[in-house]
């Protein structure tokens, strides 16, 4: 029960953030109205800009799908490169986060009531489990955030998840973040991840797993001489 109770401050964040209307002020469109006053705080205390977006980007991607919404915004504050790193660590340290607060809290309860049913799942994770991470982190198929928690329920390591999480989310990242420095030019999310390029994501991050999968074929096939 006290680990459960970690909820109670983290769903009053999270009713306070929706009851004062602080979700309307995540759109691109806010952020572009508001930009030049983003850039001037940035000139006079960049370490604090850079302190806050880290820290706002690893709290908002707890709950909410806008992890490419904050790269672009830190590609457009920060440039490229710049962007592209600090948004990468963010969005990893983020993720790690949501990662262990799930598996503190809930793992233990999850196995022990579902145990048995998990049990194939579970081999799967340990098997192939960074196969099947990297598969959804390039391929933005599921949101983000459901990913983090879900994986924290499996016996994954943390270290596992680590690694694999900061490869396969690299690619959106490098990708938003250019697009960021251009951020007059876009107008929606769909502009930077059209049906094409969602598509060649997920193409490159179901490879490595489907490679796994007919290895594994190849070597339980007998020789055949």
């Amino acid at each position: 029960m006290k680990r459960f109770a970690l909820l109670i401050p983290i769903a009053v964040l999270i009713l306070a953030f929706f009851a004062l209307g602080l979700h309307r002020h995540l759109t691109l469109a806010a952020f572009q109205a508001s930009q030049a006053s983003f850039d001037a705080w940035y000139i006079r205390a960049p370490l604090l800009v850079m302190g806050g977006y880290v820290a706002l980007f690893m709290l908002l991607t707890l709950f909410l799908p806008v992890g490419a919404l904050m790269t672009l915004i830190g590609g457009a504050l920060f440039g490229f490169w710049k962007g592209a790193l600090i948004a990468s660590f963010a969005a990893v340290g983020g993720a790690t986060l949501a990662f262990s607060l799930s598996r503190f809290i809930l793992r233990d309860t999850v196995q022990r009531q579902f145990g048995a049913r998990l049990a194939a799942v579970n081999d799967g994770i340990a098997k192939d489990g960074a196969f099947y991470l990297f598969s959804l982190r390039l391929a933005p198929v599921i949101p983000a955030f459901i990913v983090n928690l879900a994986m924290g329920l499996t016996p994954m390591r943390i270290g596992t998840f680590y690694w694999v999480s900061q490869l396969g989310m690299l690619a959106r990242i490098l990708i938003c973040a250019q697009a960021g420095t251009e951020l007059a030019a876009v107008r929606s999310l769909s502009d930077v991840f059209s049906p094409g390029l969602i598509g060649a994501l997920t193409l490159l991050g179901v490879l490595p797993l489907l490679a796994r999968q007919a290895l594994g074929r190849m070597r339980r096939t007998p020789a055949v001489r």
